[in-house]
């Protein structure tokens, strides 16, 4: 009889102690993840009403095609957003100074075009304001855009643009014009999936991107959009950036 009564008293604790690291288990699983610091995100697109979308062109090796693109946009009145790294800007100055007074927009495509992910903090603030200083000395415009070389980033890196006064740039259409598509393939993907707020990925080398731009400026500009610089799409105070990396205005209250 005494064993039996052990035997509960027993199993009784047993299961208490179970009780209370199952409880501590899940108090620590609570606060673990309430305290987890939410991981920032670039801008890949906006929210709006407005029938806008933005085209970007990624600038890091050949000008061949820029001459181009932008007679193409000028005979329809687009403006755009071109990303050029340093070694590039240098090289091409009389062709960024003719973007410039096109009236485009240039942001910064960093200095030397690393992963800068793996980079240190003072290595991306070297980065970032040699390349910015470049496009400025040369413009006399502030640049206020960057896009990340092989759209590569972390907390880390948004950090330090931001406290550079500089909006990290995604895009939320990936043209795929640097894997040499035909214009017909680089036009399907992109109107097909233009919705407001886009923001597009192109390459100012790409094989067949000057051809194709053409046909999707003619085509959307049929549906009713209007094509603007990525820093007229985006807002630049009052917003928050949703897991998606989709931007939208917040009302003050």
């Amino acid at each position: 009889m005494k064993f039996v009564v052990l035997r509960k008293k027993l199993l009784l604790i047993i299961s208490l102690i179970c009780l209370v690291c199952v409880t501590a288990f899940v108090s620590v699983g609570v606060v673990s993840v309430s305290s987890a610091k939410k991981r920032l995100l670039p801008i890949y697109s906006v929210k709006t009403d407005k029938k806008q979308i933005a085209i970007s062109f990624d600038c890091a090796w050949g000008a061949e095609y820029t001459e181009t693109l932008l007679s193409v946009m000028a005979e329809r009145g687009v403006k755009c957003t071109f990303f050029t790294v340093q070694f590039w800007t240098e090289k091409y100055s009389d062709l960024i100074k003719k973007i410039s007074l096109s009236g485009h927009e240039i942001g910064t495509h960093s200095k030397t075009h690393p992963n800068m992910s793996k980079l240190n903090k003072n290595q991306m603030v070297s980065e970032l304001t040699s390349s910015k200083s470049a496009i400025e000395n040369i413009t006399n415009k502030k640049v206020e855009l960057f896009r990340p070389p092989f759209g590569d980033y972390n907390d880390l890196l948004i950090e330090t643009a931001t406290e550079l006064s500089l909006f990290t740039i995604q895009w939320s259409i990936d043209s795929l014009d640097w894997k040499n598509l035909s214009a017909n393939e680089i036009v399907k993907r992109v109107v097909t999936k233009a919705k407001n707020g886009a923001i597009v990925l192109f390459h100012n080398n790409g094989l067949n991107t000057a051809k194709s731009l053409p046909i999707i400026l003619d085509t959307l500009i049929s549906q009713g959009y209007k094509f603007v610089p990525i820093g007229e799409l985006i807002y630049k105070e009052n917003y928050l950036i949703d897991n998606n990396g989709v931007q939208y205005a917040v009302k003050n209250s």
